[in-house]
């Protein structure tokens, strides 16, 4: 019988992408294939995923409810601030704060096996 393995947190989550102002390196947006609609000017030098730049962030390429379903519009291209956060770690935690969810309580092993990919 093979075991049949959770699905990603992330996948049930969504709060770091609607939590905070995703900022970045201008150039990183078209070096990763990031769509130019989905970011927005903040100086010279950074740019932002559209719709973190707000008293209360929503990254316009999160798709689904946080805390219930969601996933990635740009997975693939998604800058290095999304690359960042880990399942668990401080901003995954306050990110779920924010939204009223229980900080993940998964085992190291398992945070560092989830970490690597989400399936699409």
């Amino acid at each position: 019988m093979t075991a049949v393995r959770d699905p990603h947190p992330c996948l049930a989550c969504g709060a770091c992408c609607a939590a905070f102002r995703v900022s970045f390196y201008w150039g990183e947006g078209p070096e990763r294939g990031l769509p130019e609609a989905l970011t927005e000017r903040v100086n010279d030098f950074y740019a932002c995923m559209r719709g973190t730049w707000r008293a209360a962030p929503r990254c316009t390429a999160l798709q689904g409810e946080v805390g219930q379903a969601t996933q990635c519009s740009v997975y693939a291209a998604r800058p290095s601030p999304c690359r960042e956060v880990q399942p668990g770690d401080s901003q995954c935690t306050a990110a779920r704060a924010r939204h009223q969810l229980a900080p993940l309580a998964l085992a190291q092993s398992e945070l560092e096996s989830r970490c690597t990919t989400i399936p699409a």
